[in-house]
């Protein structure tokens, strides 16, 4: 099953354990969000929008946040010897989407813990013992 969603101005084609960097959304690292602006859900039979799918979501776990590349914006004009170098990086949010939801479903699927973690506390346990 896969979904087509909208969040920041740009769709992106997902399926359950994504991962996709989109615009910055609002939420803690390791929380579970919602992206209700779905267009399409696929799979056996699609469902279309018009402009959006009633009742179906996408539940994503925020991973991280951090800023995009810089960008930079250079004018010069010939004549007049002037130039204007300005820069931006865009802040982005990393997240893993965890299940295509619908028919209005709550999510059922909470965060994952962190690799680094669990492997560095069985190291700690090994350690001890």
């Amino acid at each position: 099953m896969f979904a087509v969603i909208k969040t920041g101005g740009r769709q992106y084609r997902v399926v359950p354990d994504d991962v996709l960097e989109v615009g910055k959304i609002a939420g803690e690292v390791g929380t579970i969000v919602q992206l209700n602006e779905v267009l399409v859900v696929g799979g056996d039979t699609p469902v279309l929008g018009l402009p959006t799918v009633a009742g179906a979501s996408v539940a994503a776990e925020v991973l991280d946040h951090k800023r995009g590349p810089k960008v930079i914006a250079f004018k010069k004009r010939r004549r007049k010897n002037s130039r204007r170098k300005r820069g931006y990086r865009d802040e982005i949010t990393v997240l893993r989407i965890t299940e295509i939801l619908t028919n209005d479903a709550k999510p059922s699927i909470g965060p994952r813990p962190k690799r680094e973690k669990v492997a560095k506390e069985a190291a700690k346990e090994e350690e001890a013992a």
